[in-house]
């Protein structure tokens, strides 16, 4: 089975995982940043956060973006962690921050037990110009490895930089990444390999992993876009190949 999808808590099916079974971990949790008060971080919801204008009645709203900061790097060091006993000697992991929560996702990488690789940059091409400020039109990926580095075993060579616009047309998720940049992020494990997302969001890893040959296990909270990411990956197994029946796991499974 090329890939499998479950719908639940990520830390919860992540300790369901065996052990030494991932390849790479390519995950865009929410940043649960940008909260000055504590009203702020609780009061404003992710669609609030992220859309503006009439996007915010087309795109479901979703939960874990309430968080302080010393919550969030608790958090995501608890996930971290099983998706590093999960992984294989010499696996990857890479991980989507913006600026404000950059020190507390490497020091989460890190306190998990990965070996931290450094940063790469996304640009965002179509971000607003702010008056008297520095543009904000990038966020990072923060990667690491399980060990040493394994060039031998997937001899690839990739960029520190992707640039490319959040979807518009198609957009399925309020955060959803471009699929180009995902693309090239999923080559980091090798082919044939597995990739895991234990923030599947609307499924746009999942997507890539499969276009470029890799398996796929996701995490998603959300029952919408557990559905959401669901019908992506079949409309992508059926390009990429026979269809083949799709597995939902979890507890709101059906």
């Amino acid at each position: 089975m090329p890939y499998a999808l479950h719908q639940g808590d990520a830390l919860t099916v992540l300790s369901q995982l065996p052990d030494n079974t991932v390849d790479s971990v390519i995950t865009d949790p929410p940043y649960n940043s940008g909260g000055r008060t504590a009203a702020e971080r609780t009061n404003r919801t992710a669609r609030t956060k992220y859309t503006s204008g009439g996007t915010r009645t087309a795109l479901e709203d979703f939960d874990g973006e309430n968080k302080d900061q010393r919550s969030y790097g608790f958090w995501l060091t608890q996930i971290l962690t099983e998706a590093y006993r999960a992984s294989k000697v010499s696996g990857t992991c890479l991980v989507f921050s913006d600026w404000r929560q950059l020190p507390i996702t490497t020091d989460a990488l890190q306190a998990a037990g990965w070996t931290w690789r450094g940063i790469a940059t996304w640009h965002k091409p179509a971000a607003r110009p702010q008056k008297g400020r520095i543009k904000q039109d990038c966020e990072y990926v923060c990667w690491g490895t399980k060990g040493p580095v394994n060039p031998d075993a997937n001899p690839v060579y990739l960029p520190g930089l992707f640039s490319a616009s959040q979807p518009r047309k198609d957009r399925a998720h309020i955060t959803q990444k471009p699929l180009e940049v995902m693309r090239e992020l999923v080559k980091i494990c090798p082919p044939g390999g597995t990739v895991l997302d234990f923030c599947a969001g609307s499924g746009s890893t999942g997507v890539a992993a499969l276009l470029e040959g890799r398996d796929f296990i996701g995490v998603e909270l959300s029952r919408h876009y557990a559905r959401v990411a669901e019908e992506r990956l079949r409309e992508t197994l059926q390009q990429v190949s026979s269809p083949e029946e799709f597995i939902l796991a979890g507890p709101e499974a059906e």
